[in-house]
């Protein structure tokens, strides 16, 4: 059984933090939605030591980060436009993910009270 995130509702349809998507991700939308992808590349991140729990959306920008604080190691303060980069990044990320996650807990419900009403 896997992690319970979101709220009550969420766990009224079955709906746990692990679960792929049941839904055509473009239902709903009138335009096409553009696929994530990532943008660094595998071996980059197991050259610079990336553990796999940062290997997300965002690990290019991470790299960028790690890079900037090789170079300037002893003063780091140059790296803050760098961090600023990555922790918005994974901001944004959560966000994103957070919206997905309430888009499924919705649609679930939906279909619940459709086949209710049948």
């Amino acid at each position: 059984m896997g992690q319970i995130m979101g709220s009550y509702g969420a766990r009224s349809v079955d709906l746990y933090m692990d679960d792929k998507p049941t839904f055509e991700p473009h239902a709903g939308f009138i335009q096409e939605r553009k696929q994530r992808e990532m943008i660094a590349r595998e071996e980059d991140l197991i050259s610079a030591r990336i553990p796999p729990e940062r290997r997300d959306y965002c690990a290019h920008k991470l790299l960028d980060y790690q890079v900037c604080r090789y170079k300037n190691m002893p003063m780091l303060y140059k790296c803050a436009h760098e961090k600023h980069d990555y922790l918005n990044c994974e901001h944004q990320d959560y966000l994103l993910r957070m919206k997905e996650f309430e888009r499924e807990r919705r649609l679930r419900v939906r279909e619940q009270r459709l086949v209710g009403a049948a």
